[in-house]
Order: C-alpha cells, then structure tokens, then sequence
C-alpha cells in the first residue's frame, strides 16, 4: 500500500558521536507515506542505528513496517512467532540465567547473505537494566591506521554459526522461554570481507565478529587468532559505542552491515520480552 506524500513531521535528534539518532515525530503503526519512509531510511543509514520511543505495534504492524525496508528473515536456528514465522520473540524469564544476544556481534554474519539490519520492539522491560550497546564498526575501521586497513582488505574472513549455537554455544543452550535449535553439523561456513563497502554509502566497517567470525580465509585458526582478537578489541572501544535505555514500546534499527550490538544480561529475576524481525537484502 503507498501513501500519498506528506510533509514530513519527523525530527532526528542525534545521540552519540560514532552512531545513533532518536526520531520524533512518526507513528509505525500507521502506513508510511514513501517521503517518510525515505527520511527513515536516511537516517538509518547515516547514523546506523536509529531509535524510537512510545510505539504500539502489532506483529502485522512490525511486519509491515521492516517488509517496507525488504525482505524479512526466517532465522535458521530460533523458532518464530505462531503464525508470523519472520517474527523472533526474544523473552528472559525471571528464572533464566543467560540471555538471547549477550555478547558482541552482528546479526546473521553467519548467512551466505546476510541481513541488512534488525528491528527490535519493547513490549515488556525489567524496571532496571537490559540496556542494549552499540558499536560502529566503521568509525572501528576509520581508526586503523593506513598500514593495517591496507592489510586488511585483501583479506576475507569465514563466519559460521556453527560455534554459537552448538550444543556448548550460550544461544543453544536450553530455556523455558525460547526455542533454539541446535546447529551441530547443520551450520554452513561463508567467506565474507575483512572490510564491508557499505552498498548505499561506500562508507567501510570492519566485518569480523566474536559471536560468528572463526578465521581468516587461508590461515590458520592458530594465525588468525592474534589479529582477531586485537580487532575485537579495539572495535568496541568506547568512542565507537552508544548505549540505549529501554522502554515499553521503544523501537530500535539497526544496521547489521557496520554495527555491532551486545544485549546486557543485568536484570536477575526480572522478565524482558522483545520481538524483532530481520530485513534482508532484495535480491
């Protein structure tokens, strides 16, 4: 369904030097009109993660919204919503341990193709924290210096999501609240670039990540380990990050092609609930 045009009403408040801007001004729920959905859209990919507060949305609403956007995703290894397959509920009972998302990474790197991004909505929060942090991993790469961004890209990297969700992996291990299923021989191994050209900005980013990225193609994992671990490092460095407080009907967008996000696990006995769904890239 298009929209007739409309004066845009939206405003972009910037919120961290590297990344992130909170919108005003727009209801998700209601069908966007394609000059709004083109100023969404900038912002998106300027500022790479982008938030929004005081949402209500249905599943068919949410569905709608990132369907605008692309394709939806049906993850490989988590179980959908009833009835909305491209819908993942990510839910933390006040009995679970360990949380979906904990730890540095970027969403479906383990894909032949993978996702352009990931919208995450709030629909029960714990009363303290849950906080969700950001890293641009192009401001993690303009950082390098000439010698090493020229080392890397000629290099690729192979992703798979063999190590986190086999039966050791924290997104396999069991829970009452969400269904993972376990990749153990299932999971393929894709060849992707040290260094992602962003297709709509030609700006660069680091595409390596510690949830999915094993080695560098044709090294060994004895040889990658070393550059690996030091551009884990430096990648989450504070003045690459932003860090996002949630509330009840908060969106959040993110840009999986040059952004890392971590999940804080630091709300014990409290229940968080989100669903979000994946946008892949039209082919």
């Amino acid at each position: 369904m298009t929209v007739a045009p409309t004066k845009s009403r939206l405003n972009v408040r910037r919120l961290a030097g590297a990344l992130g801007a909170e919108i005003t001004g727009v209801d998700l729920s209601e069908p966007l009109g394609d000059e709004t959905l083109a100023e969404i859209r900038a912002a998106f990919v300027q500022h790479q993660v982008i938030f929004f507060r005081d949402q209500t949305l249905t599943p068919d609403q949410q569905v709608r919204f990132g369907a605008r956007f692309g394709p939806l995703n049906i993850h490989p290894y988590v179980s959908g919503m009833p009835g909305h397959p491209e819908i993942m509920e990510i839910i933390k009972e006040p009995q679970d341990k360990l949380n979906f998302g904990g730890g540095w990474h970027s969403d479906m790197s383990f894909l032949e193709t993978p996702a352009i991004g990931s919208i995450l909505y709030a629909l029960e929060v714990p009363e303290f924290g849950g906080d969700t942090l950001f890293a641009s991993q192009a401001a993690a790469y303009d950082a390098l210096s000439p010698g090493l961004k020229k080392t890397l890209e000629g290099l690729n990297a192979i992703h798979s999501a063999s190590r986190e969700y086999s039966a050791q992996g924290a997104s396999a291990q069991k829970r009452s609240s969400m269904t993972v299923a376990e990749a153990e021989g299932a999971a393929g191994e894709y060849v992707h670039p040290m260094v992602l050209v962003h297709p709509e900005t030609g700006r660069k980013a680091l595409y390596v990540n510690p949830a999915f990225t094993l080695k560098i193609e044709g090294w060994s994992t004895r040889e990658s380990k070393a550059l690996l671990d030091y551009l884990f490092e430096h990648s989450r460095y504070e003045a690459f990050t932003c860090r996002f407080t949630w509330r009840k009907g908060s969106i959040v967008f993110w840009d999986n092609r040059s952004v890392w996000h971590f999940a804080l696990n630091d709300y014990p006995g409290q229940r968080r609930h989100m669903r979000r769904v994946t946008v892949d890239p039209r082919s």
